[in-house]
């Protein structure tokens, strides 16, 4: 253990800042025992009471079957009128049985046997749900206790009226409801059936498609058919191709001037022509071998010639339209088929052209298609589904018109009101009940008192309300143990008999372990504190009086002096001084004579010597104004006098919020010290003497009276105690 650390100063403060748990509620329950202890015998009294003036009573019990009315779906049945796996709400069943209105309705019935039963009714009636185990069943009691076995069934018997007539008004409502409802719907229905097909109609006439999905197969099979068609012209334009390429070749002349050439020679004018023009030039050449080309017949030859060859002009004119066209050599058969074939491939590349422009129509119409056919599918089942309804909505219409409590919810009930069963009134449950009652609302008030109690009651809260160093605790000297023997008596009280004392609390506390013990700890740790040469001179003072500050001071010189110190024990009250009657000792003299006038005796004079160390100064006679006196530079001198003559001196002070004598005091010693006594002094009076003594060396504090306080082999072993002494002591 190091030097400036105390012993013993209590539990830590923060700890208990944060404790706010069992103990600390047991602490309040056991300060406030009688507030509980009271209000359990008053709930006790009154199930005695109750228990006096209780009567048997009688049960009787209804039960009624709920589920829904809806049937399984037929085969022929459409999804709109049928109904699968469908879910009770008990609890919406259960309110409307417990509603008002229903009891209203059984109270008119009752009303005339048992006037006045509306307020029983919503007391003594139960509507629950059955259950079985974990299991809920579709069951639902009705109990209704009273003090009549018929009562108790005539009042179920008016439920159950009540409950079969609601089921059934209920279910022509559904009824009716259900009838209106299509009534309101079958319009609507219609006018989607004419819209529907309006749309469809109009789709068809703007688009001129009447099935879209037929359409698109024929759209489809026809490009098909059309690119057949295409690769059978290509292949049959390549080969009438490769046949006219041949034929001009042979020919080696287009096929514009083969057919000039065939019509010159197919023409019989222009080849009689041709053939009479040959004849005359043979002639011509042969009159030309006799005749000189004067000769008139040479010259009429010639004449001839020219006539025919422009005869053949004006033919072939008329044949080529002007155009040369030679005719020898023409194979006709080549000619003909070089026309023929010419012919052909005009043909077959027009009829490719049309396929081409036929092929582009129908990819385009293949791209248009589908957006279409969405547009007809999505328009198509629309019109359906407007019908299918409007069918379901008619046939629906004649079911109801038909059927009684279609849909919605049966009750029935399965156990008839009967007689109620007489039930004895409990005693032992009323007790129970009072005493928890009582037992609640005893520490309801408890805790209530305790919160507006601002004393302190543990050291804890001592600890916690300030920040001084919990020098130790006392034990309440309530129950005192009696002393073992006469060795713990101080030396000057030794051989004193018994009425030599003022007050024989003082001698037996000052014998008794407990305490003995705490005043040596409290000791060791002001000495663990402060240094001897530093801390000669000590103030005890609390907040109020009764708190014990002088029977602290007495132990704590005590301790001093067993620990072979030389003590001095001052009396400061000086208003209402205490220790000279604590110890029978004479008062003539005292503190407020040497204060009053130092020169009028002398010090060894007054005080009170003995022969254990402890030496006294009692307060001496009550001054006028005992505060001048304490407030003037001969207290202080005085101490410091005494400071070189004694190892400690304790001043016993009045309370620091009463007078100002103790804070005149407490500026002339070294150290204030602070008593508290547990569960008398407040939070408040304790804080505010700290507040008072702050400008002053304030060393710690003292908590006085606890209820329990242990000592550990640790504290023992340092200040030397005998075994007897370690171990705990409790009131």
């Amino acid at each position: 253990m190091t030097s400036g650390q105390p012993l013993l100063s209590g539990t830590s403060a923060a700890p208990m800042e944060t404790d706010m748990g069992y103990g600390k509620l047991f602490a309040v329950l056991l300060r406030r025992k009688w507030w509980v202890v009271g209000c359990v015998g008053l709930g006790i009294a009154g199930a005695l009471v109750v228990n006096l003036f209780s009567r048997s009573t009688y049960r009787s019990q209804m039960q009624l079957l709920v589920e829904p009315n809806y049937r399984s779906r037929s085969k022929d049945e459409s999804p709109i009128t049928a109904e699968t796996n469908v879910q009770i709400d008990y609890a919406t069943q259960l309110t409307l049985m417990r509603s008002s209105q229903m009891f209203e309705r059984a109270r008119q019935i009752l009303a005339s046997r048992y006037p006045g039963i509306g307020s029983e009714l919503g007391r003594s009636l139960r509507v629950e749900q059955i259950s079985r185990g974990q299991t809920a069943t579709k069951i639902i009691a009705v109990d209704y206790t009273s003090d009549s076995p018929t009562k108790t069934r005539d009042v179920l018997k008016a439920f159950e009226q009540v409950y079969l007539e609601y089921n059934r008004e209920q279910q022509e409502k559904r009824l009716t409801s259900g009838l209106e409802f299509i009534d309101k719907q079958i319009p609507k229905a219609r006018q989607k059936i004419a819209e529907a097909t309006n749309d469809l109609e109009s789709f068809r006439r703007k688009h001129n498609l009447f099935d879209a999905s037929q359409r698109m197969t024929e759209v489809t099979a026809a490009l098909s058919s059309i690119e057949q068609q295409r690769r059978a012209t290509t292949l049959e334009l390549q080969q009438v191709q490769s046949r006219y390429d041949t034929l001009q070749q042979s020919l080696g002349r287009s096929p514009a001037q083969a057919a000039q050439a065939t019509r010159l020679a197919q023409s019989g004018t222009f080849q009689t022509l041709e053939a009479e023009i040959q004849k005359v030039r043979v002639q011509l050449l042969q009159e030309e071998t006799r005749f000189t080309a004067l000769s008139p017949t040479v010259r009429a030859l010639r004449d001839r010639l020219r006539q025919l060859e422009a005869a053949q002009a004006r033919e072939r004119q008329r044949l080529t339209g002007g155009e040369a066209a030679a005719t020898s050599g023409l194979d006709q058969a080549l000619a003909s088929q070089l026309i023929e074939a010419a012919s052909t491939l005009r043909q077959l590349q027009a009829r490719q052209q049309v396929l081409s422009r036929q092929e582009q129509e129908l990819r385009a119409e293949i791209k248009r298609l589908p957006r279409l056919l969405s547009e007809y599918e999505a328009l198509r089942p629309r019109l359906q589904v407007e019908q299918n309804a409007l069918e379901e909505l008619l046939k629906l219409r004649q079911q109801l018109s038909v059927e009684q409590a279609r849909g919605g919810f049966d009750w029935q009930v399965i156990e008839q009101p009967r007689e109620g069963i007489e039930e004895p009134p409990s005693h032992r449950r009323n007790l129970l009940l009072g005493v928890i009652a009582g037992a609640f609302i005893g520490c309801g008030l408890a805790f209530l008192r305790d919160l507006q109690d601002d004393t302190v009651h543990t050291t804890a809260e001592l600890e916690q309300q300030s920040t001084l160093t919990l020098l130790g605790i006392t034990p309440r000297s309530a129950a005192l143990a009696a002393p073992k023997s006469g060795n713990f008596l101080p030396p000057f009280l030794k051989g004193q008999s018994s009425s030599t004392l003022a007050c024989r609390s003082a001698t037996d506390v000052l014998q008794w372990t407990p305490f003995r013990a705490a005043m040596d700890l409290i000791y060791k740790n002001i000495r663990l504190l402060e240094p001897r040469e530093l801390l000669r001179s000590i103030t005890i003072t609390s907040a109020l009086r009764g708190e014990g500050k002088s029977t602290i001071s007495l132990g704590l010189a005590s301790s001093a002096a067993r620990m072979h110190q030389r003590v001095l024990l001052v009396d400061g009250d000086l208003t209402t001084p205490s220790l000279h009657g604590l110890l029978r000792l004479p008062n003539e003299r005292g503190l407020s004579t040497l204060l009053a006038d130092p020169l009028a005796c002398h010090i060894e004079d007054v005080i009170c010597k003995t022969e254990s160390g402890i030496d006294v100064l009692p307060a001496g006679p009550i001054p006028q104004d005992s505060a001048r006196l304490l407030s003037g530079p001969t207290l202080r001198k005085l101490i410091a006098h005494l400071e070189h003559t004694y190892d400690l001196i304790i001043l016993d002070t009045p309370p620091v919020l009463e007078t100002v004598d103790a804070l005149e005091a407490a500026s002339a010693c070294r150290g204030v010290i602070l008593v508290g006594r547990i569960s008398q002094v407040t939070r408040s009076e304790f804080q505010e003497a700290m507040t008072v003594l702050q400008s002053f060396n304030l060393i710690g504090a003292i908590a006085n009276g606890a209820q329990k306080v242990r000592f550990s082999q640790r504290v023992a072993t340092v200040l030397d105690l005998d075994d007897a002494d370690e171990e705990d002591y409790e009131e």
